[in-house]
């Protein structure tokens, strides 16, 4: 029954793509990163309706200047500075671990199962890749930008791995292009949503 249960990630995802686009940015996103205060106040009369939102404005204020002399930092900043350093290894750890969940549908892509283990890790280095790109683009697109192409790209790809899937039988190559799909998934995964 794994094919019902990938259908339903896939429904959600086109019910998130559907009305995605009607929903306004994050008033804070808006005016901390931004710093649009008419487009601020704009969403949040849109997210909550006509009303007085003073206070919550104020306090967004508040936490900009409060932050204003806070350097954003990038991710080879990041990854210099030593207080982030364990938080980063639970986080790579964790990364890890979740690749050894998707090991089934290798198995499924008729994969040697000795190549296996090198795929997952190959994925798994991707994947990181791809985080360490996506946050370094995420403030010139925007994430509204990257939810929208990545569900797109993800639902191609989602159709594109079931025709694999259906027609490895028929070709010595098509596990191949499923792996290949399989690891682009993943990366798109990973970059947008």
């Amino acid at each position: 029954m794994w094919n019902v249960l990938l259908s339903f990630s896939g429904l959600v995802a086109l019910i998130q793509l559907i009305f995605l686009p009607f929903f306004p940015e994050s008033p804070p996103y808006l005016l901390l990163q931004k710093e649009d205060k008419a487009g601020c106040l704009k969403a949040m009369k849109q997210l909550w309706g006509e009303g007085n939102y003073h206070t919550e404005f104020d306090d967004l204020m508040k936490e900009k200047a409060i932050t204003k002399g806070t350097k954003i930092m990038n991710v080879l900043e990041v990854l210099r500075e030593r207080s982030v350093h364990p938080q980063l290894c639970t986080m790579l750890l964790l990364l890890l671990s979740l690749q050894l969940c998707g090991l089934k549908i290798f198995e499924t892509a008729n994969l040697q199962e000795s190549i296996i283990p090198y795929v997952s890790v190959g994925v798994s280095i991707s994947e990181l890749i791809s985080i360490i790109f996506c946050s370094s683009i995420i403030e010139r697109l925007g994430r509204k930008v990257l939810l929208r192409g990545g569900y797109w790209i993800m639902g191609s790809l989602l159709a594109a791995i079931t025709v694999t899937l259906s027609l490895q039988d028929w070709y010595f190559w098509m596990p191949y292009c499923s792996l290949a799909l399989i690891i682009l998934f993943t990366v798109v995964f990973a970059v947008g949503p």
